[in-house]
């Protein structure tokens, strides 16, 4: 059995973009796992010979028989899965070498951690996402935005077959966040202060091509979150902040700091001035 399956759904993708995603799981320098790459494009020859020709025993390729979506593609690999952790991984990014290490060593030592994921950096660009490390910030962070990288977790499969957790294809495109949401209270999650993955942005990937849609399922996993876990919203709202201002979204205006994120009411009735909160 191997420990780790590392699960990539592919549809009609860059076979430049792919190729280098790829690569970048063939070289990883732990190397005890299973590739199971899913084809949501099944009338696509070019992208099957082209996966086909990679000559590595642990790819394993699969095709779906017709298009079935993202959610659903992402369940059917993990039910075929056979590892023991779970490390998902987008047809468009990369894996730095000891990202598959580095995140099984620390499930293997933090048994109450069912999700770890990593700090990021996007291509081409200098700047670093950075993610809380602790689990109680990341919960309390989760009731605003999603502060695990989905393209860059590892996740521990037995958390989500004892919970009965799944992607939920009413979340989609923003199924990955609603899979945190879930988890929530359910384990601990966890980032590792590295950057161990690098996110490609492009004009043809989901989130940018589905841009109204992803804000308004966001929008409705952020309100389910404050409601079933309202205390963590609160401690998320005490937290300090900086708080700034731009007219029509682009002139900055100058920056506030805050005792907490509550934006006083005022505020919100300024015309052409959008506010920014960002927490210290």
């Amino acid at each position: 059995m191997p420990k780790i399956s590392v699960l990539m759904p592919i549809y009609n993708t860059s076979l430049t973009y792919l190729q280098e995603a790829i690569n970048s799981v063939l070289q990883q320098s732990e190397a005890d796992f299973e590739f199971l790459i899913l084809n949501d494009s099944p009338d696509n020859t070019e992208l099957e010979n082209f996966v086909l020709s990679f000559d590595d025993p642990r790819i394993k390729y699969l095709k779906n028989e017709k298009n079935l979506g993202i959610s659903v593609s992402r369940n059917k690999l993990i039910d075929l899965a056979k590892g023991k952790y779970l490390a998902t991984m987008d047809h468009d990014d990369v894996s730095m070498p000891e990202r598959f290490k580095k995140e099984a060593d620390y499930l293997d030592t933090h048994p109450q951690t069912g999700v770890v994921g990593s700090w990021y950096q996007r291509m081409g660009k200098n700047k670093i996402v950075k993610f809380p490390t602790d689990n109680q910030i990341i919960s309390m962070y989760l009731t605003d935005d999603s502060y695990i990288s989905h393209s860059a977790s590892m996740i521990r499969k037995s958390v989500l077959d004892e919970n009965n957790i799944r992607y939920e294809s009413e979340f989609t495109p923003a199924e990955d966040y609603a899979l945190w949401y879930r988890l929530i209270g359910k384990t601990e999650f966890h980032n590792i202060p590295e950057v161990l993955f690098l996110y490609r942005k492009h004009e043809n990937q989901t989130s940018k091509l589905q841009t109204d849609k992803m804000y308004a399922v966001r929008n409705k996993i952020r309100n389910l979150i404050r409601e079933e876990h309202p205390d963590l919203y609160q401690k998320f709202l005490n937290l300090p902040a900086v708080m700034s201002f731009k007219l029509f979204g682009f002139i900055p205006l100058g920056k506030y700091k805050m005792q907490s994120s509550r934006i006083p009411s005022f505020f919100r009735y300024i015309p052409f001035i959008s506010i920014k909160i960002k927490h210290i």
